[in-house]
């Protein structure tokens, strides 16, 4: 039987390199690799897309959908892993675990829009609240998001690895203060809000892993519930996904934002009592927040297991 090609457009940054490394040593799949020289000729990127089965866009917004139109063979199928086209038509958001529905139209799709990081631990929390009826849809909600700076790409990279960096760097820094962050629409359509969240990112000095945290004044939510009924919905609504999985309720301790750094999953951690909630979405913003995803995506597609090539692990002990 003959095995699936799969292009990675983009090899070279942090994306690509993560999702290549995935790829790597796996003997179910055909990689097909662009000569470093040519990685930025038009028309060797077209042969190559072309060529192949599956192709991962891992580029620029601007340049993820010029790659689009050099698609001309009706077979390729394509894993954008930019902004480019996470809400247009014509294109189905990448996260599995959200519904039965969700899941299927990945397998089948041509087009799938991998999520954003910080709009992976959003959704993952508020997607299911909402579908629910537990969060109005025009509740007004907050998100703050600690990540490291991998997810700056390899200009950030460089700037925190570097042997004389700036001494801001040691500190975490707040940005996106125009409230206008690019993951801010697909935050909203995915989860069918009225409005956008206010949203905070925060990047600190370490490489990878997130902590993503929405806070809910349950007076305003629907039926009023405890922080423990939040977390029984949100246990029920991910049971049995290998992926995704919900902390049990009560943890008190400290949580780290790089406590899944080197897996592909994302764990829910519920706490609160009867008047206010939090929920963290705890991943590494490299694994279930970019390139883990996309390479589960990819294996859905190919009728293969979800997980084959993603590093899962076991529960945390801890948070």
């Amino acid at each position: 039987m003959k095995k699936p090609r799969v292009y990675i457009d983009g090899k070279e940054g942090t994306t690509g390199l993560q999702i290549y490394d995935r790829l790597a040593g796996r003997e179910d799949i055909e990689l097909l690799l662009i000569d470093e020289e040519k990685r930025k000729d038009r028309e060797e990127r077209r042969h190559f897309i072309n060529e192949a089965d599956i192709v991962f866009l891992c580029l620029p917004d601007a340049a993820a959908v010029e790659a689009v139109e050099l698609v001309e063979n009706p077979e390729t199928r394509i894993i954008d892993a930019s902004t480019a086209h996470r809400t247009l038509p014509g294109w189905d958001y990448g996260f599995p675990e959200l519904s039965p529905e969700h899941r299927s139209r990945i397998a089948c799709s041509k087009r799938v829009a991998n999520p954003g990081c910080h709009a992976t631990g959003f959704i993952s929390s508020v997607y299911p609240l909402v579908r629910q009826g537990i969060i109005p849809e025009d509740y007004p909600m907050t998100v703050f998001s600690l990540t490291g700076y991998s997810g700056g790409g390899k200009k950030m990279i460089a700037e925190y690895e570097a042997p004389d960096k700036a001494e801001e760097l040691f500190a975490p820094r707040i940005y996106g203060l125009t409230l206008k962050h690019k993951h801010l629409p697909e935050m909203q359509k995915i989860c069918g809000l009225a409005y956008p969240p206010v949203f905070s990112p925060v990047v600190d000095d370490y490489y990878k892993g997130m902590a993503v945290t929405i806070q809910l004044h349950n007076r305003l939510l629907k039926g009023k519930p405890s922080a423990e009924d939040i977390w029984e919905t949100l246990a029920s609504w991910y049971k049995g996904m290998n992926l995704v999985k919900v902390h049990p309720f009560g943890w008190d301790g400290m949580i780290s934002a790089s406590g899944l750094s080197g897996k592909d999953t994302l764990e829910l951690v519920v706490n609160g009592h009867g008047d206010q909630t939090i929920v963290t979405a705890l991943f590494d913003n490299l694994g279930k927040g970019a390139s883990g995803a996309a390479v589960q995506n990819m294996n859905l597609m190919l009728g293969f297991e979800e997980t084959r090539g993603l590093s899962t692990g076991e529960e945390t002990e801890h948070a």
